[in-house]
């Protein structure tokens, strides 16, 4: 709780240096430049963001007078708030550490889609995954247990959670430990955790490894759940509305062509992250619609009440685009 509490003190602090600070060095909109208009976008460097990725590959953000520059970081937590503060231009966030931060008044808004789960329990692109030879078959019995997730309070912790609950458990029994994605795998042969939240590539890594899966998290909130999206603060978006329609159609236009071009999607992930070529075609990929399907963040936002990640869950409008 300490470490929540201390996040969202940093959030709010980061929220009032943006409303008296500069937008950032991509932040000029200028019509009449001759030249692209740079941006800044952090990502977390997994499945989700293979669209980008491609858009940029493709050429489609600079056709509408973009360059793109992707900057990796350990999660949508780490950077809302470099968003907010101008350190990044848009962003790449889980969909929870988006609800908390509006919930705290921290000027974020939405502005394309990410991904979204397959849809189907058992094989989906994410799921709760233990060792080659682990005593645990469901998601009961991570009471009492260690979870990894990328970063505390945010879609895994609240997903591992529901998956707890639906199987007949108490969440709140359940210790989670914070480290990369790219660490869990390692992490779960070498006993550190008993369980991790691991979306691809890392959870081919541990099936390749003879890990299992025990529960579909994503799925077990909604088979539909929007699990993140791209956003910008609510100043960049005032000050620089026809970067932020730009950035909207390429992102619309990365999404299309990834959902169009699962093979690609699959080649692009080994210039980001270090996924062997071996394991590329045993990826389970993300869907990538358009729009956000709004009834599962309503449900991510009812989750994130009930495990006290904020006191009310706050307007999905100021959020949403």
């Amino acid at each position: 709780m300490r470490r929540l509490l201390v996040g969202l003190t940093a959030l709010s602090v980061l929220a009032a240096v943006s409303a008296c600070g500069s937008s950032g060095s991509g932040g000029q909109d200028d019509a009449g430049s001759s030249g692209p208009t740079t941006v800044k976008v952090g990502i977390v460097p997994v499945l989700d963001v293979a669209p980008i990725y491609l858009g940029r590959k493709q050429g489609f953000y600079e056709e509408r007078g973009i360059e793109l520059e992707l900057a990796p970081a350990q999660g949508g937590a780490a950077i809302v708030p470099g968003v907010v503060s101008g350190q990044f231009q848009f962003g790449f966030s889980n969909t929870t550490s988006l609800l908390v931060a509006r919930s705290k008044n921290v000027p974020v808004k939405a502005v394309a889609n990410g991904a979204a789960s397959t849809g189907e329990g058992g094989a989906d692109f994410a799921a709760i995954t233990v060792r080659k030879g682990s005593p645990l078959t469901s998601a009961r019995q991570l009471e009492g247990k260690k979870a990894a997730v990328n970063t505390l309070n945010n879609i895994c912790d609240t997903s591992i959670k529901e998956s707890v609950r639906k199987d007949g458990g108490d969440p709140s029994e359940v210790e989670f430990v914070e480290m990369p994605f790219d660490q869990m795998p390692a992490a779960l042969d070498g006993g550190q955790v008993d369980a991790a939240c691991t979306p691809e590539p890392a959870l081919a890594t541990v099936k390749a490894a003879g890990g299992k899966e025990i529960a579909s998290n994503f799925f077990d909130v909604s088979p539909d759940l929007t699990v993140a999206m791209y956003f910008t603060s609510e100043r960049f978006a005032t000050e620089n509305p026809e970067l932020v329609k730009r950035f909207q159609e390429a992102t619309a236009e990365s999404l299309k062509y990834a959902d169009s071009h699962p093979e690609e999607v699959r080649h692009i992930l080994t210039t980001y992250t270090k996924i062997p070529t071996t394991l590329l075609e045993k990826l389970t990929l993300p869907r990538y619609p358009a729009e956000p399907d709004r009834p599962s963040i309503e449900r991510l936002a009812e989750l994130g009440e009930r495990d006290g990640l904020f006191d009310k869950a706050p307007d999905l409008d100021e959020l949403l685009p």
